[in-house]
């Protein structure tokens, strides 16, 4: 009683309810990132400056970054869809830092026999060199190698989700947080402050990759206007 009810071949069940997001403002964002700094920094900026999850962050190749247009190519996000994604000006000269020093390391790889990375789908087999040309290794790649079980090649994998969980942990905590955020919260705060700023809600659904837009609504919920943007009572006594 009370709940939504779906009905299911004449079954009645009883569906999910909906929780909103954790969001933060955008003053409690600006404290988390200001405790983080080095890779966890840039992770954190492209989770909340383009609205990435993280493991689509640890995933990014090289050429998935298009200084140009100053945007992301997300490859293979939830549902197994492609789409593009907003590259942050404030991290555009970071980044390209950052990738100086990934490609002398893989530069020192290649000196060592090494040097090659996992690729997706049947390129290996259609491309059994590809592995190892700069446009396809990881934006952000682990420190150390790994044995592939399959092929017995020594690669470096992306970097694990948990090296950014616990550094923003480790921030938010600093920063006297209190609000159960995650990194996932990064992605929940830049539609949120997207929405804020006017921007409508199928540019954001279509930043965010979301299918239908009414999971995107729920954004509008969270907005940082009060309970619905009304002024209470309250306030005029």
């Amino acid at each position: 009683m009370g709940k939504d009810i779906g009905y299911l071949n004449g079954v009645v069940r009883a569906k999910k309810p909906r929780r909103l997001p954790v969001v933060l403002t955008r003053e409690e964002v600006k404290c988390v990132l200001s405790g983080l700094s080095g890779t966890p920094w840039l992770m954190a900026m492209l989770l909340y400056g383009g609205g990435l999850r993280l493991l689509e962050c640890c995933r990014l190749r090289v050429k998935d970054i298009d200084f140009s247009q100053n945007q992301i190519v997300v490859r293979a996000g939830k549902g197994d869809k492609d789409r593009y994604a907003t590259l942050p000006a404030a991290v555009k000269e970071p980044i390209l830092c950052h990738l100086q020093v990934v490609k002398h390391q893989h530069e020192d790889d290649l000196k060592r026999g090494l040097g090659d990375v996992a690729l997706p789908n049947a390129l290996e087999r259609k491309y059994p060199n590809a592995g190892k040309e700069w446009a396809w290794q990881w934006v952000f790649p682990a420190t150390s190698h790994y044995t592939d079980r399959i092929t017995s090649k020594r690669r470096r994998h992306h970097l694990h989700e948990s090296v950014l969980q616990r550094a923003f942990k480790t921030a938010r905590l600093k920063a006297g947080i209190s609000k159960p955020a995650s990194c996932h919260t990064l992605r929940h705060s830049f539609a949120t402050h997207l929405l804020e700023d006017g921007y409508d809600i199928r540019t954001v659904q279509e930043l965010l990759g979301h299918k239908d837009v009414s999971t995107t609504m729920i954004y509008t919920h969270v907005l940082n206007r009060g309970g619905r943007g009304i002024r209470s009572p309250a306030d005029r006594l």
